[in-house]
This record gives structure tokens, sequence and C-alpha cells, in this order.
């Protein structure tokens, strides 16, 4: 668990390195969170309530415990410390106390000699229920009359943007009602990982996770104990997408582990997956927009509602998000934004890739259409003509500081050639339906969409983001070698190959490092967001920088005293330092002592949003087009998606293969919940919780995916680089859905589209109208949304 990577890359700034690693991953060396294995280790197992929402009358362990085998069974009576822990509220029991708020949420832990067992052991529990009635629907919540979920109501947080006159009249109006599904981050890897207690009582947590600090944060008070005896070591991570910014088996293994004086496993099945991690939210929008006859944007009205689910996880700063993206990448001068997350009794969710940009994108980009069409201009010159650019203000009232070349990737993308119309095909895989060989190209209609969208980089509205980084340069046996310490999860982005890129830029030298992510370094924030290039890259330079100063001054000195005159500036380059170029010593011989240097990096400081939500509450954005072709079976609603097609802002690659590799998985992504992906709920029960059921696109879906990387340096970040993992699933969604309607002149305004849907089988969703605002927002919007687990209770849980 401790062993260093020691891969050898070659790769700087700017250069497709070979990932640190790759090789052990292609080779099925790699140990991920569910490969863990310790001496005497015990298995953990957590018993569910099969309800989506009851009250717990009581719960009678005695059979369980007298189970062989079985070493621990422990219920909400036994939480050592605070009962309660959550992202940004601590609003989500440990263990459910009195009372269960979703299908699925945790009742009971087991721990046993092996899984079987403690699975047996947990079908013995006795758990007297009194189901309650649920609330299930995102409206409903919303009634005067609704079940309370929670005692201060079913309303999370409401969001109002006020911009301009948002009663301003406009020539040309459009109107659409939106619906997007929930769809699973659906990561290969389930939730996992190993507690080893120690012998003070304190406690070793091997875990898959995006933030090893704030899930320290959590789960150190819910044990009873300080931070410095909750150390967290980072697990290999089998892809993570937003679900494992969430606390999942981590203090259930913990407990467990400390009552029973033995490491404790737990590694969740798929099904136990689908119920142990948040989801995306499905959400409802209405939005209304106005323009003048010569196609520039007048007005823009939209009320947006998203299901957060039946705890708090991270929807405050998803409605956020969504809120201040409404109005799209384009400059309004009236904007009127209401966005309302609530409670119900549904499965929690919180982060997905995308965090709200991507529901919002699905709708107005369909009203940018709609737009195109009732003035009779072009979507793609539309989309240019109102574009926003450096200097723009957004409705939120900030002003666009960075690099926006959103005209240049929207001419980029549309210039990417079109593919050409299929001819003779050999092989059913090139018709809609595949391999099911259903049609050998009868009825064949081609359709192309096109969307553009943004998404803000690094955390929002005053949240003060940092990162720490060490850099230890040391003598080696081979020559000199620098270590990187740094927190940041590698959840399969390719962070981890990043800083060692920064790092070998900026001290010169080819062989480095990295130690082992922890929680013995500062915090190096959550790799999510896209921030992790930005903010962990940003630490490891400055870190880089500091130490290659006292090594240049180490040769100053040495220089001086050896009376040796420097001629140029001095540098270094692999094993040797070099004065004008020219090597004049090695490095090993300025190393005793070992350099080292540890930085914190912070973004510049943002603004949280005001009552009329203005403010300056994101730190940057990137920007991303995307073009689809598909072909869709009119007989069958059957869909291929024949290619795809983007232009993205990356401000400068680090890592250009890297940043290719991100906007194909984001694309995949919003292919997905444009298509097939939804979880399928019934009275707040998940229907589909495998992937047998749950679909999500494989090899054969994806069609080829053409990229171009538009570098405009984003001034004052690292490298001018902006985050790469997100831009491309936030269009992707839209511009598939653009293309399906291209190609049927079906309306389409719910994602995933079915083929039902595609045929007219089913009729559009529809709407009486938008819910109105909350009179009264709970909680009032704060600066440290997204990440301060272990401060504000909500007062009345368990």
């Amino acid at each position: 668990m401790s062993t260093k990577i020691a891969e050898r890359v070659r790769g700087r700034v700017g250069e497709s390195a070979p990932r640190v690693d790759g090789v052990p991953k292609v080779k099925g060396q790699f140990l991920y969170g569910s490969d863990l294995w310790a001496e005497d280790m015990l298995w953990g197992y957590t018993l569910r309530s099969p309800h989506p929402h009851a009250r717990i009358r009581s719960i009678d362990t005695s059979q369980a415990l007298s189970s062989p085998g079985v070493h621990a069974v422990l219920v909400a009576a036994d939480v050592p410390g605070k009962k309660t822990f959550g992202l940004d509220f601590a609003d989500q029991p440990v263990l459910a106390g009195d009372r269960a708020r979703y299908e699925g949420e945790p009742v009971a832990i087991i721990a046993a000699t092996d899984l079987e067992v403690a699975r047996r052991a947990a079908d013995r529990i006795k758990v007297d229920y009194e189901v309650l009635p649920a609330v299930t629907d995102m409206e409903q919540a919303l009634r005067p009359d609704a079940l309370r979920l929670h005692d201060f109501g079913n309303v999370l947080r409401h969001v109002r943007i006020v911009h301009g006159d948002p009663n301003a009249r406009a020539d040309v109006w459009v109107e659409g009602y939106y619906e997007t599904g929930m769809q699973d981050q659906a990561m290969l890897g389930p939730e996992s990982g190993l507690a080893v207690p120690g012998p003070d009582g304190s406690i070793d947590l091997y875990v898959a996770t995006q933030w090893l600090h704030v899930d320290q944060e959590q789960v150190a008070p819910c044990l009873g104990l300080s931070k410095e005896q909750v150390r967290l070591h980072l697990a290999g991570v089998g892809g993570a997408f937003g679900a494992r910014e969430d606390v999942s088996m981590h203090i259930h293994a913990c407990m467990l582990a400390l009552r029973t004086r033995k490491p404790v496993k737990m590694s969740y099945t798929r099904e136990e997956s689908f119920y142990g991690h948040v989801h995306r939210h499905p959400t409802r929008i209405w939005m209304r927009h106005g323009a003048a006859p010569n196609g520039r944007l007048v007005n823009v009205r939209a009320r947006l509602l998203v299901d957060g689910g039946a705890y708090a996880s991270s929807s405050t700063a998803v409605i956020g998000n969504a809120s201040t993206f409404a109005a799209g990448p384009y400059e309004v001068p009236n904007v009127l934004v209401e966005g309302t997350a609530v409670y119900t009794n549904n499965p929690p969710c919180g982060a997905m890739r995308g965090f709200g940009a991507v529901q919002a994108c699905f709708a107005y980009e369909a009203q940018m259409d709609k737009l195109a069409k009732a003035l009779g201009i072009d979507p793609v010159e539309l989309r240019v003509m109102n574009a926003v650019h450096t200097g723009s203000v957004l409705p939120t009232g900030q002003v666009i500081r960075g690099s926006a070349p959103v005209r240049e990737i929207i001419k980029q993308c549309w210039g990417i050639p079109l593919p050409g119309e299929s001819g003779e095909r050999h092989d059913s895989i090139d018709y809609p339906g595949g391999s099911g060989n259903v049609s050998r190209g009868e009825g064949l209609r081609r359709g192309v969409g096109f969307a553009v969208g943004y998404k803000n980089i690094g955390y929002s509205e005053g949240f003060d983001d940092s990162s720490e980084c060490r850099v230890k340069l040391f003598a080696g046996s081979a020559g000199p070698i620098a270590e990187v310490h740094s927190a940041a999860a590698e959840v399969g982005q390719g962070v981890h190959t990043i800083l060692v890129q920064v790092v070998r830029s900026e001290l010169g030298i080819d062989n480095v490092v990295l130690h082992p992510s922890d929680t013995a370094i500062g915090s190096a924030g959550s790799s999510s967001a896209s921030r992790q290039t930005m903010m962990s890259g940003g630490a490891a330079q400055l870190a880089a920088v500091a130490v290659r100063t006292v090594l240049l001054d180490r040769v100053r000195q040495w220089a001086q005293k050896t009376g040796r005159v420097l001629r140029g500036p001095l540098s270094i380059s692999g094993e040797d330092v070099l004065d004008a170029n020219t090597p004049i010593a090695r490095i090993q011989q300025f190393l005793d002592p070992p350099i080292e240097a540890t930085r914190v990096y912070h973004h510049r400081k943002t603004r949280a949003i005001d009552k009329d939500g203005q403010g300056d509450p994101h730190v940057t954005f990137a920007f991303a087009a995307q073009r689809a072709v598909v072909e869709v079976d009119e007989d069958l609603g059957l869909v291929r998606v024949v290619q795809i097609a983007t232009a993205q802002d990356v401000g400068k690659a680090i890592n250009p293969q890297n940043v290719y590799g991100q906007i194909e998985g984001g694309t995949a992504q919003g292919l997905g919940l444009a298509l097939m992906e939804e979880i399928q709920l019934q009275d707040g029960k998940i229907r589909n919780a495998s992937f047998t059921d749950y679909l999500i696109p494989t090899i054969l879906d994806m069609p080829p995916v053409v990229s171009q990387l538009v570098e405009e340096p984003e001034p004052g970040v690292p490298f001018g680089a902006k985050g790469a993992g997100e831009p491309s699933t936030v269009v992707s969604t839209a511009a598939i859905a653009a293309a399906l309607r291209n190609a049927t002149g079906r309306e389409l305004n719910r994602v995933p589209v079915r083929p039902d849907d595609l045929i007219g089988l089913s009729p559009p969703v529809t709407s009486s109208g938008p819910p109105p605002a909350p009179d009264v927002p709970y909680p009032e919007p704060v600066p440290k949304l997204h990440g301060l687990a272990a401060g504000k209770e909500i007062e009345g849980q368990e």
C-alpha cells in the first residue's frame, strides 16, 4: 500500500507523455480499491432500507450476532461520534436511526469472516418498519401541503438571478419545456476500501475517493476522533465522475474496524453501488427566449427545478451552477432565472461530470435552434452572432476576464468535414440497431445537430479553494530524483502524469517519482470541477520553482567559493547544471542535504451571488462546441451516431493525448444521457440497478470523435491551462438531441430519447407551467459551498 510509483516519464509540459499508471493498468497489475487485502481481514456488509420512506420502530440484531463468523453488528446507536455527515450540510445519518428517507439507506453494518457470512447475517437482522407516504415528484415536493422530509421543509436552495430588465420586450419569442432523466456515473470500479485499526485507537483508511481531506473531515467527527487520528490513503480508483465525492463505505468500515480491532474491507456489488452513491440530478426546465429581428438576444427567462433526493450532497452547488449557466454562452442584456433544488424520497443526487451545466445546455441549445427557425437564421450563425467573448458581462454581473474563444470554437467545429453518405455496407453493425440485425438500411434518415456550451473551472461562490504540493530533490544511486507529494486523487483522468510533467519541466530533470497520495500532506482539493490541472498543477509548479531556486543558489555559492566565473543564466538539464547552456557540474554534488519545498496554490478570489444573483461566482470558464451526425431508422426508432466533431477551448494542452482522451470519454457519457442512460424509478424505487438493465455506451455505440484543440492561454493560471474533463459532456447530449430533431422533425424535449419518441408513439413530455418560486429560500446561499462537511449541521436531524 505504500509502494512509490517510480515509472519514468520523459515528456514535459505540452507533450503527450505516457501515463505513469498506464503500464500496470494495461498489464492488469494495478491495484484498485477492491483488490486491497490485509492479514486477518474481516469483510463488511451493509443492510439497507427496502422502503423509500419509513419509520424504524425497532431493530433486533441478536440472531445476526449469534451467527458463526460474525464479529460485529452495528446500528445508529453505535455511532461513536457525530451522527450525521454530508458535503455541504451534515444532514445524512451515518446509519438511519428512527427514519429511513430513501430506498437503500444504510440501517445496519456487519463484520464477518467472509462476505457471504456477512450477507447471511444481514438477512437475520429483524427491522420493524412503519412505511410512510413518500414524496417522489419534485413538483409535488414544492406544494404547501407536501410532506416535509426535513424539519425545515423540502427546499434545499433557491437561486434567483435578475439581470437588466426581465420585462424587456422582444420582437420574436420562443418557449419550451425540457426534462432530463437521472443518470448514473457508472464507474466500472465499485465503492471499496480497507480500514486498518491502529494500536492507539487511530485508524488508517485506504479508499477509492475523489477528495481525501474532505472525507477525513467527515469521517473523523463521526468516529469521535481527531483528524490526526484518521489517516486516509488513496487506493486505486476505477473511475469516479462525481460519484466518489460523497462518503459511502468510509465511516462504516472504520466503525467496524475500531469495534473488532481487525482490518475490515468493504467492496460494493454493482447493485449496491447504485444505492451507495449519488446520481446526476433529474431536472425540469421551462425557458422563454426573446430576440430582435436581426437575431440579437434580448431576453431570457428560465425556471429550473432539480430533484436532490433525500439528502443534500452537493445539490446547493449544482443548482447554483445550473442557474448561472442557464442563458448559455451568449450575451443577453435581460435575464430572469429562478432555480430550485428540492428534497424528495428519491435516491440522493449530487456531483456528476458537468455538474448542472449539462441539463442547462440541453435546454438552452434547444431554444437556440427554435429561435433560429423562428427568425429564419442559420443556427450556427445565430450562435456566432450572440457568443460571449473576453469582456462580456454574464447574467450574474460577472465580467469574463480570461480567454473566451467561443466564436473560434464554433467556426472550427463547423469547419470539420462532414462524414460522407454511407454507400454499400457489408456488416449489420453499420446500421442503427447494429448486431441486432434488424435493418439493411431501409428508412434511414440522417440528421446533423450543433451545440455550444460552457462550464466553470474550479469551485465557485467565494469558496477559498487551494492545493498543496511538496517537491523533494535528492541524490539517487543513478542520478538526481525529484519526488512529488500531493493528495490529488488520480481517478483515471491523468493528474499524476500532469504533476510529473510539470515538475520535470520546471526542474529540468528526467527522474520524477510520485509519493502515494494521502492526508500526511495538506489538501489538494477534489478531483472534480475540472480543477486539478490548474490547482494541483499550480502547486507543483510553485514547489518545483522553489526547489530550483535553492539548487541554483547552492550552485552560485559553490562558484563563488571555487572562484568560478559564471558567464550566463544557470539552468538544469538531465543530471547537469548548465552555465550559458554549457555543463559545469553534476546536480548530485549539490543535494546534500536534499532540497525540499512545500507550496500552496490559490486561484483568484470569487464572490458569492447576492439575493438577485449578482456577484463574481466563477474563477474562469472553458467552452466547447460539438456537431453530431446521426442516422435514425424511422420505422424502428433505432439510432446510430455516425460522427462527433468537437472543438474545445483548453487554454494550453499540458498533455494533448490526455486531452483528446478526456474529450472522447466525456462525449461517451453525454451520448449515454442522450440515448440510453437513465435510472428508472417507480414510487422512489430503482428498477434497473444493474448493467444488464442500466445501459451504458460500449465501443460499438461510440462513433469517431474528431477533435480540435483551441489553445488560447488563460491569463493568471499555471501554463495558461484549463481543465478539459467536462466541457465535452456538457455539449454532447444537446448536440445529439439536436441531430435527432433534425432527422425526425420531432420536438424531443426529454433525454434520454427513446425509440418510441423517435417514431411518434410517445408524445413530447408536457407541463402545465412552472411551479412558483418558493417565498423563503433555505438555506441562504453561503460562500462555503462544496466541501466543508464538518461544519454546518442541520438541526433536528438524528
